[in-house]
């Protein structure tokens, strides 16, 4: 990230935490209000927010009292008519401040930049395959196993949800839910297309293939900052297909949701008991929602000219695996890296620096509005 784009950043940075908590400060005042009045209801949302607020709020106001003892050490260090001695001490705390100012300003920057994607630790993955048949689905499984590797290094949950195998072995769609410090801003660049290059297990004459997968990523919202009206929802539930035994096909277990309004259709089949099966299907069902409510109002914001940030766009293909010459392409980057550190689970550097593109490119398109 450019010196000039990250300072811009710290002061755009600053003038909207100042703004958060000038906006503490009302809900704080509402609240007492709304205690007194006895609005039970209003006194849980405004609650929310402060809590919300305060979150972010923690580091902005160490930060400002560092601002404050480094302003009296500087005049202090200035003053004249002070001891000689007691000056330079007062300039030796300055500059000691200064840095602390720095250092803390960088871990406020990376935070809120980091917040942009939502408070929520957990995030739905769904990958499915693409053109390349049997290949393709086994692709999709070595994605996800690729994933589950990474989320493992990183001691991040990962529960599989929903799946639908082949006989090979693949996937046709795999849905997991992620949980862990970190994983929404590092796997948040993961949506788009992934071609892979390499001689399927079912060649014999060792012809390299192309096959390819789409992943779609889905920050699972905290259920206050997504409202869904039940009323807007169909529910149909029918007997389980696949593998289960007789309690699979006997049982109307599986649950199909639709959300009217945007037509999105969630389909769990893979628990046994319905009210599991409807537990999974409305937290993916309020994800998808999110995010087909969250990419109008991004590309309301965004013009021709600006690229969205994070858009997760499952038509562009962002990534080729070659196999035959052991790398892998991000064409976003457009840098390679070796391909079998990435399969097995070391992708740090590869996600950093997805991750620290998205945030510049945050910061300008937030520079330029």
């Amino acid at each position: 990230m450019s010196d000039q784009v990250k300072n811009k950043g710290h002061d755009l940075v600053l003038r909207k935490l100042h703004s958060m908590q000038e906006r503490q400060g009302a809900i704080q005042r509402e609240l007492e209000e709304a205690g007194a009045t006895g609005n039970p209801a209003r006194i849980v949302e405004l609650s929310r927010e402060n809590g919300r607020l305060e979150k972010s709020l923690v580091l902005y106001r160490a930060y400002r009292k560092l601002e404050r003892e480094a302003a009296e050490a500087q005049m202090i260090s200035q003053d004249t008519s002070e001891d000689v001695e007691f000056r330079h001490l007062a300039e030796s705390q300055w500059i000691e401040l200064k840095d602390r100012m720095e250092q803390l300003l960088e871990q406020i920057l990376a935070e809120f930049l980091a917040g942009q994607r939502g408070a929520s630790d957990s995030m739905m993955l769904e990958i499915r395959a693409g053109t390349g048949g049997d290949e393709a689905a086994l692709f999709a499984r070595d994605l996800a196993e690729m994933y589950r590797r990474y989320s493992e290094k990183n001691n991040w949950r990962f529960d599989v949800l929903d799946f639908s195998p082949t006989e090979q072995g693949g996937f046709r769609e795999i849905i997991v839910n992620v949980r862990g410090t970190g994983a929404v801003e590092l796997l948040a660049m993961e949506g788009g297309g992934h071609r892979v290059q390499r001689v399927p297990q079912t060649e014999t004459q060792g012809r390299i293939h192309t096959s390819a997968a789409t992943v779609a990523v889905l920050p699972e919202p905290d259920q206050s900052a997504i409202e869904i009206n039940p009323a807007d929802v169909r529910e149909d539930v029918s007997r389980a297909g696949g593998p289960g035994g007789q309690n699979v096909n006997k049982v109307e277990s599986a649950v199909q949701l639709t959300h009217i309004p945007t037509g999105l259709v969630v389909r769990m089949r893979e628990e046994r008991s319905q009210h599991k099966n409807r537990d999974k299907a409305w937290r993916i069902l309020r994800s998808r929602v999110f995010e087909f409510y969250d990419q109008q109002r991004r590309a309301a914001r965004s013009d021709a000219r600006r690229e969205m940030i994070g858009s997760g766009d499952r038509n562009e293909r962002i990534r080729t695996y070659n196999f035959p010459q052991n790398r892998l392409t991000d064409h976003r980057l457009n840098r390679n890296f070796p391909l079998e550190k990435i399969v097995a689970g070391d992708m740090s550097e590869l996600l950093l620096a997805l991750r620290d593109r998205s945030r510049e490119q945050w910061l300008e398109s937030m520079l330029d509005a």
